[in-house]
């Protein structure tokens, strides 16, 4: 008799992960020509069942010590941390073979990416359990969980950290500095090579100066330089230094009696040029200036203001002269004799005058009278008739009436008077047109000298 065989077999798989769940399901037909000879008392008709990593648990229609029997149904378990491939539960048939095969894989967790500024180590690769713990680089923190571990779904536990810059970058300001001011200057030039930032994280990076540039005059005293940088975190880093800019000054050199000082720049600082200037009256002895030294002294010796000595008994009017060029206004007086009017008034007011006069640096010269009693003085002291004749002659004054002759202090012909003249007029026309600024200047300050 014929006898066809039917085997319909039914599987279904399912991909999830890394790794493949297997589920089947058997309905076994078979028919034969000739029925085997079976043998269901045979401990052994199949191969005894073995699955590594894993377990095997046996139903025998003889009772649970029978493992190899025919009927026998098995069913294939895992360990844990391993995942089942194949059949999950097989039989012993009459061929004598199993109706499948199985058998356990480690199951695995994916590959995890690598966290940018930093790495991990893991203690079994990426295998159930392994536990894999980051660290940063240096100048970076974990923010997050510090470990990962592979559970036993093939999943990984909590969420992917991060390495967050947390160090700042590092700058170093170059060292304080001492600069001593030019000659002549207040103030210093002074100049350094800028500051240069390193950073764990950043190569670039932007350094802000805060204060005065360098290779800029600075002024006398401390200027504080600071300087800032950033990171692309805003991590932020500092320094500063001090520039220090030092006047060197010398002493405070006192004015000369009957004189005063023109100083440049601050007056007593390196560098600085005094310049000495005799009242009225007087005239300098010594050098005309002095300057302030690098060791904080003063050049030259002091210089004084000794009373003006002038020679009356020279024989020309250019010697004569040249006496008060550059130094005193000269007014010259002129009249018929001594009892002219004019002239006695005039001579009272001058009289009273004087000391206002010397304040403005204004001699008087006086002619009187005709050749052969014809006389010339400054105060008492008597001038020769070749230089009377010489005054007349150079600027012209009449013997036949009063006159009086502004000079200034170049010898030029100012302003002639041909009438008395009060003393405040005379003031104000030689403050008004011949004194230059600083005389003003030091006019006002002496101006109560007089009263």
């Amino acid at each position: 008799m014929l006898l066809s065989r039917f085997v319909a077999v039914f599987i279904l798989y399912f991909t999830a992960g890394s790794g493949t769940t297997v589920h089947d399901s058997y309905n076994d037909f078979v028919e034969e020509d000739h029925a085997p000879q079976l043998d269901y008392k045979n401990p052994h008709w199949c191969h005894s069942p073995g699955l590594t990593n894993g377990e095997v648990t046996c139903h025998s229609p003889r009772g649970g010590a029978h493992r190899s029997t025919l009927g026998t149904r098995c069913e294939m378990r895992c360990d844990q941390g391993y995942r089942l491939l194949g059949k999950s539960s097989i039989q012993c048939l009459a061929s004598r073979r199993w109706s499948g095969t199985a058998y356990c894989r480690r199951m695995r967790c994916h590959v995890l990416p690598l966290i940018p500024h930093g790495r991990y180590t893991c203690t079994n690769g990426f295998m159930v359990d392994s536990r894999c713990d980051f660290t940063c680089d240096p100048g970076y923190r974990i923010e997050g969980q510090h470990s990962r571990t592979c559970e036993r779904k093939g999943s990984w536990s909590g969420a992917q950290p991060d390495c967050e810059d947390t160090d700042p970058p590092k700058i170093k300001c170059p060292p304080s500095r001492l600069k001593v001011a030019e000659p002549g200057k207040l103030t210093a030039m002074v100049t350094w090579d800028p500051p240069a930032a390193t950073d764990t994280a950043d190569k670039s990076l932007d350094v802000i100066l805060v204060g005065q540039e360098p290779g800029t005059d600075f002024k006398e005293g401390a200027s504080i330089i600071r300087y800032k940088v950033y990171d692309q975190a805003r991590n932020r880093a500092a320094c500063k230094f001090i520039v220090r800019v030092e006047v060197r000054r010398c002493p405070d050199l006192p004015p000369p009696l009957h004189g005063f000082l023109t100083c440049s720049s601050d007056g007593n600082n390196y560098g600085a040029t005094c310049e000495y200037q005799c009242e009225g009256g007087y005239e300098r002895r010594g050098v005309s200036s002095r300057v302030c030294q690098f060791n904080r002294n003063w050049g030259g010796d002091p210089v004084e203001c000794v009373p003006m000595e002038i020679k009356s008994d020279v024989k020309t009017v250019s010697a004569l002269l040249d006496q008060f060029y550059e130094k005193r206004r000269l007014l010259i007086m002129s009249a018929p004799n001594i009892s002219d009017p004019d002239y006695q008034l005039q001579n009272i007011m001058i009289q009273k005058s004087d000391c206002g006069l010397d304040l403005r640096h204004v001699t008087v010269i006086e002619l009187l009278g005709s050749p052969p009693r014809e006389t010339g003085r400054i105060k008492e002291n008597l001038l020769s008739s070749e230089v009377i004749e010489g005054l007349r002659q150079a600027f012209r004054i009449s013997r036949y009436y009063f006159s009086m002759l502004l000079l200034d202090k170049l010898g030029m012909d100012r302003e002639r008077f041909i009438t008395p003249m009060a003393s405040d007029d005379l003031f104000s026309y030689i403050d008004t047109f011949l004194l230059d600024e600083e005389e003003r200047e030091r006019l006002e300050l002496h101006r109560d000298f007089c009263d």
